[in-house]
């Protein structure tokens, strides 16, 4: 089986409402789909959602790294030879994980249609009989936020994950009118997107948190400072996670080094894919360090490699890929029963994507065929 021809889909998934975080607003998400066809007549989907703001990646740059840099890379590969797949991409060019992403989580779908296996059974099997998700509500108003949480606590989610970072008093009213709204039983944890900036003002939110029975605050400073990130670990006694700052396997030894995190959050679109997201998750259970399957909220697609890769390792003890429940049309049917994610045991990602709902959503796209790769080399 070898790789022959590959089309390049970019799409804008539509917000059912503006998606607020600590760095941007968002009415839609950006997102390329990967649909790679082998020479035995199997199809493999694979998707990236690149964020300019945490990997250096937009929408029409990764559109033009894969089609002429790693899809033309790519042609004639066997899709069960990742390893070398990887390092073909990696030698083409450094960086571009949303990209490198797509590829990846396509490969892995033709692996799992090939064998008749789902995804998550060629990677460990299946870990965890079941996984939850959080519901994630964007930064607005407090008693806005509050009234959310007491919706989705009706509605019956398990757990909160509150979006804060735009204004230090702000951010800590907001905790404190949800954990109000709540009460305490409710497991909340905090993502600051950077938006707290420096060990100095982030410091000073955290003294102000103890008495809240947070479960941990995400990436409270700015990418990259992981000498802030371990300062912050030794004086908090709310565990700390970081998110932005952990791209690749270099950063995570150097988060090891330092001791700068209780946990990680790990998204395909950061370190490029379900292989390399395995590895991180393995070096860092040798390091005590437990892990999150994050979002770039991505759909069905990249949703799916997220749970399938969170399901089979015992260090992943947290999810929350909820981009599907926030679009107002997706292109596939994962599905979701609050507060759990429904993976079937059909072969590869095990998801059916609607071709109508795609092409729809199509702003552009190209094909790059296998006889490409001779034109690359």
């Amino acid at each position: 089986m070898i790789i022959t021809k590959a089309e390049i889909i970019g799409i804008h998934l539509r917000l059912k409402s503006p998606f607020i975080i600590s760095y941007g607003t968002y009415d839609y998400m950006p997102s390329l789909i990967v649909r790679l066809e082998t020479d035995d007549g199997l199809v493999g989907y694979g998707e990236g959602v690149p964020d300019e703001h945490v990997t250096g990646e937009t929408f029409y740059s990764t559109f033009e790294v894969l089609k002429h840099q790693l899809l033309p890379a790519v042609m004639g590969e066997n899709p069960f030879a990742i390893e070398k797949i990887h390092q073909v991409m990696d030698d083409r060019i450094i960086a571009n994980p949303a990209a490198k992403a797509a590829v990846d989580i396509a490969c892995y779908d033709l692996m799992g249609k090939y064998g008749n296996q789902p995804v998550y059974n060629l990677i460990g099997g299946k870990f965890h009989e079941e996984l939850t998700y959080a519901k994630v509500l964007s930064i607005e108003e407090p008693e806005i936020m509050a009234e959310k949480a007491r919706q989705a606590a009706a509605v019956g989610y398990q757990s909160l994950k509150l979006k804060v970072g735009s204004n230090l008093l702000k951010d800590i009213e907001r905790i404190k009118s949800v954990r109000q709204a709540v009460g305490d039983n409710m497991p909340i944890r905090v993502d600051v997107n950077q938006g707290w900036e420096n060990y100095s003002t982030a410091i000073q939110a955290i003294q102000q948190l103890g008495s809240l029975h947070i479960s941990w605050i995400e990436q409270p400073i700015k990418m990259g400072d992981i000498d802030g990130l371990a300062e912050l670990k030794k004086k908090s006694i709310i565990p700390i996670m970081a998110d932005e700052t952990i791209h690749h396997g270099l950063h995570l030894t150097e988060i090891i080094k330092k001791n700068a995190a209780d946990k990680i959050n790990i998204k395909l679109m950061k370190c490029g894919g379900i292989y390399p997201a395995v590895h991180l998750a393995k070096t860092a259970e040798y390091a005590g360090i437990t892990c999150q399957i994050g979002s770039m909220v991505e759909s069905s697609i990249g949703s799916a490699a997220g749970y399938h890769t969170a399901i089979a390792r015992k260090n992943i003890t947290s999810t929350e890929l909820t981009g599907p429940l926030l679009f107002s049309e997706d292109i596939g049917d994962l599905s979701f029963d609050i507060p759990f994610v429904r993976l079937n045991e059909k072969s590869g990602l095990g998801i059916n994507v609607r071709e109508d709902t795609l092409k729809a959503l199509t702003v552009k796209k190209d094909v790059v065929h296998l006889n490409t790769k001779e034109s690359f080399l």
